[in-house]
């Protein structure tokens, strides 16, 4: 095959939204949807409960999308507070901000009150974006109990491959994306401590703006 053939299939390949994704063994063995690629569909659940599409959310705006734990995780309510400090500037330069989670319909709502927020949260209690994006896994059993015992969480808990129930969280990330749902950053780290910094955010945001 010419070489010119060969690269117009790989385009085509990365550019085609993802099929959802195996859920990984543990938070360092996700395959994240990378620069280049496109959101993909996959059905979350809005604040009162009906479905819609995180491509239809998206829907010719650029946006930016950060997946957090929950509400329960303070490292994710600090982000959502950093993230609320530069929502202004985002939104002068055509951004939306969409949050998702596996925290029930709910559970945004108590967030959204508690923090004071305007942005947009979707409930992904059913794994289908963080799944699509590639960022769930599977907690450990001991992290399992300890969360359910001391966050007293409600979450779904998922059988492994080995027959075991564990809750499923995704790595916390940021994407950002352009009108036609293309990624064009991303930042995804395993350890949930440590968030993008807003500055960084804002700097890639303007890049893509311009």
């Amino acid at each position: 095959m010419p070489f010119i053939a060969r690269l117009s299939l790989l385009l085509i390949f990365f550019a085609l939204p993802s099929a959802a994704k195996p859920i990984a063994e543990d938070d360092l063995s996700v395959a994240p949807l990378m620069n280049g690629q496109t959101v993909p569909s996959a059905q979350v659940s809005t604040l009162d409960g009906s479905q819609t599409d995180i491509a239809k959310l998206i829907d010719g705006k650029p946006s930016v999308i950060f997946f957090y734990r929950g509400g329960w995780c303070p490292f994710c309510n600090a982000q959502m507070g950093q993230l609320k400090a530069i929502e202004q500037d985002l939104l002068k330069m055509g951004f939306q901000l969409i949050g998702i989670s596996p925290d029930s319909p709910k559970m945004l709502q108590d967030s959204l009150t508690d923090q004071k927020l305007d942005y947009t949260l979707v409930s992904d209690s059913e794994l289908h974006v963080m799944r699509a994006f590639g960022l769930a896994y599977y907690t450990s059993e001991k992290t399992t109990e300890r969360y359910r015992k001391k966050m007293q969480l409600g979450n779904k808990l998922w059988t492994t491959p080995a027959g075991d129930e564990r809750l499923v969280l995704p790595v916390p990330a940021i994407y950002i994306v352009d009108e036609d749902g293309l990624v064009h950053f991303q930042y995804v780290n395993p350890n949930f401590r440590v968030r993008a910094d807003p500055k960084l955010i804002i700097t890639a945001a303007s890049l893509i703006a311009d």
